[in-house]
């Protein structure tokens, strides 16, 4: 069929072909004339489907519409896969399973009566059988779902299905919906094989034939039921199911819920720009959120979030929302508030901080409750959006050391991302990874194991079993090297050094030629902060591991300055505090030219501050050359510098500052924690006195002169 025909763009022609099928043979919604008409209607409307032989067929007392030459199997009609499913053949003819069929169900026809209730039937093949007396009670209902729920298997979903006496449409589609979830795997089902299953076909022919009878709510759920056990769009059963919703989303009565499971249904079927789906936002939009329930605003938030409209295009919608929402966060459980912080994530709605901080307040209360997915979309919402909460993270610190060695290798690396990418430092969490690393790291793909090892480099901690836990990264590295992207095992090995740890054995690996094509190859053209850590690989290799005798980084992959924009290996100093410090030293100094500012080193490293000595204790000019005897760096660390809870460098600066003392600096460290006790010039002066030259009482000043021309030699003398 082509393409660019949609299915709601047909619903009205379907309803047009159901009433001729009444005017032509028998009552409305026989199977007989309803598939007659509707083959001769899809003929004369798609000149395609003359290509091929359109028969009605029988399959022992089961009845069929065909589009193959040949009979199909079950198989191969109950699912979309455009081929047969079943691995050892097809069940009936071996014929060619290629062409899509236009039915869903194949099922012994049951005798019914008009109800929305349906009556499962105990023989050796499930039928259901529609009656107005007797509809499940709301506390059957709720038993139902909550034996549901507890299913594991699609086969315990049908046994529980033959234990009932009678279930409603809407608990026939819940029963729908746990086949596919407990079936899913990576947008396909793990058992296509599942949809042959009796009670299923049972079910879809149940609701096939009466459609126009099942509730509103019951209608959409199937619907959507159908679309997550990827069903064609175009069978009997759908085509059926859509033309009812539309019939009913014309009538303007479905509730808000209601409304969002369709939506979810369509976009599922047609994409984001589905007719069907542009007018079921234009019912919600015409309502008011402030009166929405909280499962109304949630369902809300995830239909947007699946829709990712034009930009602006929904935002008084969402604004107004958002007010609502604040208001009830304090009633939100753990779905919920998981929910809709992925759902901000995805409309990406930063103007709504207040909503982010409000739900992290909330999201402490569940943090022991969250699934794994929900605390990783939590996370994962929270580094997005760049916020952090005290408490959070201290029911973060008693909650890991429980699920470290259970919960989902991906929710484990999320957890240390987040503490990482925040530049939290809790020994209680990194201890409990590091230990569980030992013993689950074989489980980790080579993206978990770089996620988890570099959030120890970044802030520069190591654990307590530290050998332990880097003897398995090299184990991983030497058994896994090649199942490792390019970036991703650069990443990982920048991250060992940054807490001393050298991985000479793979070094050659990384600087060799073929590995830097493949970085090359990866990214087109080698990103700067790339260039950045292989340099100081390089660096470290050279300055620290003075046997490697491997090759060397070439000169046209090293950069010169460590200082960028972005990524950078070494944090800018802090504007407001090094101008504080600069008018320390020049009171302390006596002149401005005593010091360079921002010195950019041969190793890449740019200095705070740089004073030179001469071989008497002289402080030279910043200007001088010759006769430098000594050189101090002045390290003026920000709070951006440290992690955000301990007074602790972060890992580029504690390898800055080593590498600093290997080259030959004096390091004189100025934290900021330190610096902001001083109250007044006089304080400032004697503390960077104290820092700078701890082994003087008191400073004496002398300019020497050198043949009547002043070299502006300032010299240093301790005076008792």
């Amino acid at each position: 069929m082509n393409a660019s025909l949609t299915l709601s763009n047909h619903v009205r022609w379907h309803l047009r072909c159901e009433r001729l099928c009444a005017s032509v043979e028998g009552p409305a919604g026989t199977e007989e004339s309803w598939t007659r008409v509707m083959a001769l209607k899809l003929v004369h409307r798609f000149p395609q489907l003359s290509h091929f032989s359109i028969q009605r067929i029988s399959v022992g007392p089961a009845r069929l519409l065909s589009t193959s030459r040949q009979s199909l199997c079950v198989a191969c009609l109950c699912t979309s896969a455009g081929r047969c499913i079943r691995r050892q053949g097809c069940l009936r003819l071996q014929s060619n399973c290629g062409i899509r069929s236009l039915t869903t169900t194949i099922v012994r026809e049951p005798s019914f009566v008009a109800s929305s209730s349906v009556g499962l039937h105990r023989d050796s093949v499930p039928r259901f059988q529609l009656t107005l007396l007797h509809r499940p009670t709301a506390a059957e209902e709720q038993g139902f779902q909550q034996r549901l729920g507890i299913c594991s298997s699609s086969r315990q979903v049908f046994k529980l299905l033959h234990s009932v006496e009678i279930i409603s449409d809407t608990m026939a589609a819940a029963a729908l919906h746990r086949v596919a979830e407990v079936e899913q795997e990576d947008n396909a089902l793990r058992d296509p094989t599942v949809l042959e299953k009796d009670t299923v076909r049972a079910l879809c022919f149940q609701l096939e034939q009466d459609s126009a009878r099942l509730t509103d709510g019951g209608l959409v759920s199937a619907l959507l039921a159908c679309t997550r056990l990827y069903l064609d769009p175009w069978s009997t059963l759908m085509v059926r199911l859509v033309s009812e919703s539309q019939t009913r989303l014309d009538r303007g009565q479905m509730s808000v819920d209601e409304l969002c499971t369709l939506g979810q249904a369509m976009l599922a079927i047609e994409g984001p720009g589905g007719v069907m789906l542009e007018q079921v936002m234009e019912e919600i939009q015409r309502q008011k959120p402030a009166q929405w329930s909280l499962a109304e605003l949630v369902a809300v938030y995830k239909l947007l979030q699946g829709i990712l409209g034009e930009d602006g295009k929904y935002r008084d919608l969402l604004n107004a929302m958002h007010t609502h929402t604040m208001t009830v966060t304090s009633r939100m459980d753990p779905a919920a508030v998981s929910g809709l912080l992925s759902a901000l994530v995805t409309l990406n709605q930063t103007q709504a901080m207040p909503l982010v901080i409000s739900l992290c307040k909330q999201a402490v209360r569940h943090v022991p409750y969250f699934t794994d997915e929900e605390l990783t979309d939590v996370l994962g919402a929270l580094m997005h959006f760049g916020h952090s909460d005290h408490y959070f993270v201290k029911a973060m610190e008693k909650y890991v050391p429980t699920m470290a060695f259970t919960s989902h290798p991906e929710t484990v690396s999320k957890v240390m991302q987040f503490f990482g990418r925040r530049n939290i430092l809790s020994p209680t969490v990194f201890d409990a990874v590091a230990e569980s690393f030992v013993y689950r790291a074989d489980d980790y793909s080579s993206s978990q194991v770089a996620q988890q090892i570099v959030a120890f480099g970044k802030l520069g901690y190591l654990p307590p079993n530290a050998g332990q836990m880097f003897g398995k990264v090299e184990t991983i590295l030497r058994t896994r090297f090649s199942h490792f992207q390019p970036r991703t095992l650069l990443n990982l090995l920048h991250a060992c050094i940054l807490v001393k740890r050298f991985p000479v054995n793979f070094v050659s690996k990384v600087f060799s030629s073929y590995f830097l094509q493949q970085l090359q190859e990866e990214d087109t053209i080698i990103e700067r902060s790339v260039l950045a850590q292989l340099t100081q690989i390089y660096i470290t290799v050279k300055l620290e591991c003075p046997s490697y005798e491997g090759p060397r980084l070439l000169p046209k992959y090293r950069v010169k300055s460590f200082l960028m924009s972005g990524r950078s290996l070494e944090t800018p100093v802090d504007p407001h505090l090094y101008n504080s410090v600069k008018a320390g030293l020049v009171d302390l100094l006596g002149d401005r030219q005593y010091f360079g500012s921002k010195v950019l080193t041969p190793y890449c490293y740019t200095l705070d501050v740089e004073i030179k000595l001469d071989e008497e204790g002289c402080v030279l000019p910043a200007s001088h050359v010759d006769e430098v005897y000594k050189r101090i760096a002045l390290c003026i660390d920000g709070q951006k510098r440290f992690t955000t809870n301990k007074r602790q460098l972060l890992g580029k600066e504690a390898i800055k500052q080593r590498h600093l003392r290997l080259l030959g600096y004096e390091v004189v460290q100025i934290p900021y924690y330190e610096f902001e006790k001083l109250q007044n010039k006089s304080s400032v002066v004697d503390y960077l006195h104290q820092k700078l030259f701890p082994h003087t009482y008191r400073l004496s000043w002398q300019t020497l002169w050198d043949g009547g021309s002043r070299r502006g030699l300032v010299q240093v003398r301790a005076v008792v």
